[in-house]
């Protein structure tokens, strides 16, 4: 840096250079206190973020996978669980030692499962659907003909709560809980659907809210009930503080799915991506080491709504998905098509041609929100 001041000073200024022996101190002092970094030995950083050598190949491959496909962190760690298990009961060291396994071990792990350890069904799926990625994504082989022992399914009925019961339990909430509470019945959201919601998916004109996947991919749309704008409006306000504060602070980069952090690379910093429930407190990305500020975590609305559930004296199993089952029933008794309202919650088994379809343009039918309607009454 110094040789370059002094060329610029004598071959373009063609003036005589300073001394800069300051500068010089000043520059070796900065590079002794701030050493270049370099990646630790025990770390591999790749496109996928960081992957521990230490663990055995297959995992490793498994988890530069997911993070490509753009799970979640907290898939990821379910699936690596159930992978490791796999992996050392069957001694699996390498990728080409997984390649010689197949249908007869992942039958005999998943009948285990249910048999000797009594696993619920929606544990000994999960475990199935890890195997599954294990060896499409890693090991590049099908699995086909899997007959193992399932583990029974009780069935159970939603638990539907009555408008009263609604409205007591949401006048329990405050502040930022209640918006959460409002936005999980009234726009039908699930608990992560809601507190990964970015502020570029709040159309405030439209009236509409835009539901990612957890590759950030648009997935569907829903309504946006006028009961929650303005809260929603002073919610964005914050996490616009908070984000410039960041900012001012060197950090202010929010997690994106892989997909668009490649698609947009600076999109990151923009207040656009930030999420509307923001942390507390930032923290260090497992994946990639960065530190970065989340969003807020489930726990946090799931204890506000253990004691708003307790001090409404509704003696129900309630949980946050309660509100979406009540909005799904309490939009049906409103007299909507049930089309529509599998739309409103993105189920799977809507036919591929709604798509297409977006009920909140269509015209003629003007959704409005079950809250909208409950405090309207």
């Amino acid at each position: 840096m110094v040789k370059a001041v002094q060329f610029y000073q004598s071959s373009v200024l063609r003036s005589e250079s300073p001394p800069l022996d300051d500068i010089r101190g000043t520059l070796a002092q900065f590079v002794r206190q701030h050493p270049i970094s370099t990646p630790k030995k025990e770390s591999v950083i790749d496109v996928a973020g960081v992957i521990d050598p230490g663990e055995p190949e297959p995992i490793q491959e498994l988890r530069r996978q997911l993070r490509l496909l753009g799970r979640e962190y907290s898939t990821e760690k379910a699936y690596v669980k159930w992978a490791r298990q796999f992996v050392r009961r069957y001694q699996i060291e390498s990728v080409e030692r997984l390649k010689c396994l197949g249908e007869a071990e992942v039958t005999e792990f998943l009948t285990d499962l249910a048999v000797d350890r009594n696993v619920a069904s929606s544990t000994q799926n999960q475990a199935f659907n890890a195997l599954l990625k294990l060896f499409e994504r890693v090991a590049q082989k099908e699995l086909r003909g899997i007959d193992a022992v399932r583990a029974s399914k009780p069935k159970k009925l939603p638990l539907v709560l009555s408008r009263d019961e609604i409205d007591r339990l949401l006048d329990q909430f405050q502040g930022r809980n209640l918006l959460i509470a409002n936005l999980l019945y009234g726009a039908g959201l699930r608990i992560n659907d809601c507190l990964r919601l970015r502020v570029k998916d709040i159309a405030f004109d439209l009236g509409q809210i835009v539901v990612r996947d957890t590759k950030g991919q648009h997935q569907r749309i829903t309504v946006l009930p006028e009961v929650t704008v303005e809260g929603l409006r002073s919610q964005i306000e914050q996490a616009r503080e908070l984000h410039q504060r960041d900012l001012w602070e060197g950090y202010g980069r929010v997690y994106l799915p892989y997909a668009l952090a490649e698609k947009y690379p600076q999109a990151n910093q923009k207040f656009a991506w930030q999420f509307i429930f923001p942390a507390s407190k930032r923290s260090r990305d497992p994946r990639s080491g960065d530190i970065r500020r989340h969003h807020l975590h489930e726990s946090v609305f799931a204890k506000a709504l253990g004691r708003a559930v307790a001090r409404a004296k509704i003696h129900k199993p309630i949980h946050s998905h309660t509100f979406r089952h009540s909005f799904a029933t309490h939009m049906l008794e409103d007299g909507y098509d049930i089309r529509v309202v599998q739309e409103l919650l993105g189920h799977k088994d809507v036919k591929t041609t709604q798509i297409y379809t977006h009920v909140l343009n269509r015209p003629g039918i003007s959704v409005k929100s079950p809250l909208d309607r409950n405090r309207a009454a």
